[in-house]
């Protein structure tokens, strides 16, 4: 095969490969949001057929023909071509490795898995999820061995979401937070904690709306691009750099939880909508890692989000919307508020301080879970034990436990790291970017041009273009999780006057 004809083959595969994820994504969004309760069946059986005719494009003779006729020309390839050539190579090393019959039951087992999950937490019954669970963990205890036969099985997984990252990286990760954090957060919890009852008080699904179109101006994300729904867990779904939909849950009672869910989808969406179009419908479009994606959601929901400049330019608006709920809150005593730093059951809810901690459970737990040392049957128990040696909280039941986040109902076991990874990268992006310009006065004003072209500039136009490691590099020179654990001493030393 010539070169021009091996190029036209790669773009025609990636173009076909596109269209089944995107008819796979237009489901799950579908089924998450506004599809009737009891109707999963048919979305499993039309995603089965998907992911079977994906997992035909992937193995099949066209594909390898192509890759090979590429491998010949190597030396020809732009840096484009090239890096397409190596991750499909990649995808389809690992995909000939698992049966077509295993992968077509598994995407139907996660779209069943995600329904029961909903389920199991509506009603806290953790016995209801198990087989399912049980399930979802044998299969990917042997899709890491056809990943990677020569890796430990979770690390092969944990190379799916944040390449080149491994137990032993992360081990040694999370033990300079532990060091540095535990001794912080002892601190904190001794001082008096900010009154945060005005969060609690009665602020309407509607106005609350208004406010999450507000602050999707505010992060610059453009409504003829990016929608927004609603969910129980929230997420964000990318079709390509023009189409891109975040989701977020109201709460009457917190006024919080939906606010900073915009603004942490939002963040993932900036990414998604930044990304250079010369990707587009590769496999090199969108985020390149879950960690540096998770870089890009934290930094605006927390560094950004949080801050003190942030809170008194939306804070006009935000009494604007909510006159009564806000009436006699200032500015200041709100900021302080959304930092308030003390242990708690929920992840999603968690504060900036002690959030990696929930990270840290769950990554010991799949350790356990993956490796064999834990039986599904025994995770609520270690749950339990893990929040109360941590967090020093006791978990009152399983939808307040391990049923609360989605992730394993979908199979994304390696996922959680990523986002105690993510708000390392981001603390020291926020180092760099300090010594190039003026964050906080703009940021001040409400704008956030500045920061979203500075992380274009480093992170988002990249795409899959450079790996992970290069990304981070390009970013934040050489990673240092210090910077993290020092962003949130000065941070929380200010707040509580330790």
């Amino acid at each position: 095969m010539e070169l021009k004809q091996a190029l036209q083959s790669l773009e025609d595969i990636q173009r076909k490969l596109y269209a089944y994820n995107t008819a796979s994504s237009a489901l799950y969004l579908d089924g998450d949001t506004v599809a009737p309760r009891d109707t999963a069946e048919g979305r499993g059986v039309a995603l089965g057929i998907l992911a079977g005719e994906q997992h035909r494009i992937m193995t099949g003779p066209e594909m390898r023909q192509t890759l090979d006729a590429l491998a010949a020309h190597e030396g020809e390839l732009d840096r484009l071509h090239a890096r397409q050539a190596e991750e499909l190579n990649r995808s389809v090393r690992q995909l000939t490795r698992i049966p077509a019959e295993e992968y077509m039951a598994y995407a139907q087992l996660t779209n069943q898995a995600s329904d029961v999950w909903r389920r199991a937490k509506q009603t806290s019954d953790f016995a209801l999820f198990r087989p399912c669970l049980e399930k979802l963990v044998e299969y990917n205890r042997r899709f890491a061995g056809y990943y990677d036969p020569d890796k430990a099985p979770y690390d092969a997984l944990l190379d799916e979401y944040e390449r080149g990252v491994d137990m032993g990286f992360l081990d040694n990760f999370f033990s300079v937070l532990r060091q540095r954090l535990v001794p912080l957060i002892k601190a904190v919890g001794e001082k008096p904690q900010p009154d945060v009852s005005f969060l609690h008080r009665h602020y309407p699904v509607e106005q609350q709306r208004r406010f999450s179109d507000y602050l999707m101006e505010v992060l610059g994300l453009d409504r003829a691009h990016c929608g927004i729904g609603e969910t129980e867990h929230p997420f964000t779904l990318n079709f390509n750099s023009k189409d891109v939909r975040i989701t977020t849950h109201y709460y009457e009672d917190d006024l919080a939880s939906s606010m900073y869910s915009v603004i942490h989808e939002g963040g993932h969406a900036r990414y998604e909508l930044d990304v250079s179009p010369e990707v587009e419908y590769t496999v090199l479009a969108g985020g390149v890692s879950m960690g540096v994606h998770e870089s890009q959601s934290r930094f605006y929901e927390n560094i950004i989000g949080r801050s003190r400049p942030f809170i008194e330019a939306v804070w006009p608006k935000m009494r604007k919307l909510f006159p009564e709920q806000l009436g006699d809150v200032t500015a200041e005593r709100f900021y302080r508020a959304v930092n308030r730093a003390q242990p708690s059951l929920i992840r999603t809810e968690s504060d900036e301080l002690t959030n990696s901690l929930h990270v840290m459970i769950r990554y010991e737990i799949e350790k356990a879970l993956i490796g064999g040392a834990l039986a599904v049957k025994d995770v609520p128990g270690e749950w339990n034990r893990l929040y109360k040696e941590y967090l020093g909280v006791d978990v009152p039941d399983d939808a307040h436990g391990c049923l609360q986040d989605s992730h394993w109902s979908g199979g994304s076991f390696g996922y959680f790291p990523s986002y105690a990874l993510g708000s390392a990268y981001g603390a020291q992006m926020l180092a760099n970017m300090e010594k190039d310009m003026d964050v906080w006065g703009p940021v001040g004003r409400g704008d956030l041009t500045h920061i979203t072209a500075w992380l274009t500039e480093k992170v988002h136009r990249f795409g899959g273009l450079l790996t992970p490691a290069q990304v981070v590099a390009n970013a934040c020179g050489e990673f240092d999780p210090a910077y993290y654990t020092d962003y949130l001493t000065k941070k929380y030393t200010e707040l509580y006057s330790l």
